[in-house]
């Protein structure tokens, strides 16, 4: 059968368990190729990534459906490139474990009523969500066995840091962070500029969430405390200076910009256990150089994929 009518044999179904009112008002917003997003799609993503990160409720409704219409186009893309490779229909036994700790890392209890919340937002459902999950967690493994061989960990260097360290008091920095890179039709610096404007009128939260491309943005930004030890000289002369509460400048990495936000501190007693701080800061490098391998093979592939918005 077709893709097409696939497609929208699946969206009369959908339609049929809607109300009269809401059927009348869906209509196809996006193409992926042969994939189609609605209208309704979009909402429901928009209460999804509300829950996700409630300060969006301060951005504007075309704000909010703009970036809720990205994140589908890039699940679709995502879907469409691991299927090429993996049986996404196989269970993954790490789901549930991303699950709770996703409903948890939001402030719910249990899982009931992270479901309850859902129901009454709106939003997707428990199967729905471990799906999304799903597609996240077979991506990142796409991405390892890609690119594990291209990471370069320089053990020694780290291995030198790791040896200078000695029990005593240090810093943890809660931090947020903006991801960016140049986009097309628009200079860097005008991008620049307008993610500038846009944290002083909206929030860095809400800013993260519109424009950085790390996968924190879906929580605002939000990275969590970081040990004072794992940032680079580069980052931790920004960092250490600022008061809690405000941003960093823009500062250049590899083929990056980031803006880094200092929510809060705490100093506690360091009691070095070498073999583990080594183990974190490889495991911390390492993800780093993942995440820009990641970026880089989406951009290689989204080139392949035809996508009409209306």
């Amino acid at each position: 059968m077709n893709n097409v009518i696939k497609t929208l044999i699946i969206l009369i179904c959908t339609c049929s368990y809607l109300s009269l009112d809401v059927k009348a008002n869906i209509f196809i917003d996006v193409r992926v190729n042969d994939q189609i997003i609605t209208n309704y799609d979009i909402q429901i993503e928009s209460a999804y990534i509300k829950i996700l990160n409630p300060d969006l409720q301060n951005i504007t409704k075309k704000q909010l459906y703009n970036l809720s219409r990205k994140n589908l186009i890039t699940e679709i893309i995502k879907k469409s490139e691991i299927v090429k490779f993996v049986n996404i229909k196989q269970k993954n036994p790490l789901i549930d474990n991303y699950f709770e700790d996703l409903y948890k890392r939001l402030g719910y209890q249990n899982e009931n009523e992270f479901l309850s919340m859902l129901k009454n937002k709106n939003s997707y459902t428990k199967d729905q969500i471990k799906n999304k999950i799903k597609i996240e967690l077979i991506w990142n493994e796409l991405i390892y066995s890609k690119y594990k061989n291209q990471v370069k960990i320089d053990k020694k260097k780290l291995s030198e840091k790791v040896n200078s360290l000695n029990n005593k008091l240090y810093k943890e920095y809660l931090i947020s962070e903006i991801v960016f890179r140049k986009v097309k039709d628009k200079t860097i610096e005008d991008l620049k500029s307008e993610i500038l404007l846009s944290i002083k009128e909206i929030g860095f939260e809400n800013t993260a969430n519109i424009y950085s491309i790390a996968e924190s943005s879906k929580f605002g930004g939000k990275v969590g405390w970081i040990n004072a030890n794992n940032l680079s000289k580069n980052l931790l002369i920004k960092i250490e200076n600022l008061e809690n509460g405000k941003n960093t400048d823009i500062i250049k990495i590899s083929n990056s910009f980031i803006i880094l936000k200092k929510n809060d501190t705490k100093i506690k007693e360091l009691k070095i256990n070498k073999e583990k701080e080594l183990e974190k800061l490889i495991n911390f490098e390492t993800n780093r150089q993942l995440d820009q391998f990641s970026k880089i093979y989406f951009d290689k592939s989204k080139i392949n994929y035809f996508v009409n918005e209306n």
